[in-house]
């Protein structure tokens, strides 16, 4: 075990967690952005993961995921907008006023 796999165990619960902790709580966008952060955090640890076994191979996967990660938060903020074309701001306050 190398430092490159020992900051990828401690970067996948500390970082990894609140992100994923924020994906599953909170108002809907605040849950999209744990989303996007715990994506940015996964493709941080797959490329401690690929430094720390020495395989350049693992470093596709992170550039794939690093790729697809901004387009998946864009397809999931369209969903939750309802794909109706609203602004974030009525988007929220839609939110607000169903909390009322």
């Amino acid at each position: 075990m190398n430092a490159w796999i020992v900051a990828a165990c401690v970067l996948l619960p500390a970082g990894l967690g609140p992100c994923l902790w924020r994906a599953c709580r909170g108002e809907p966008a605040q849950r999209l952005a744990g989303m996007s952060l715990a994506g940015v955090m996964a493709v941080a640890v797959f490329l401690l993961v690929a430094r720390g076994v020495h395989r350049t191979s693992y470093v596709d996967v992170a550039l794939v995921m690093a790729a697809l990660t901004p387009a998946g938060t864009l397809v999931f903020a369209r969903c939750l907008a309802g794909g109706s074309g609203q602004t974030p701001q009525q988007w929220r306050r839609a939110g607000d006023q169903g909390r009322g």
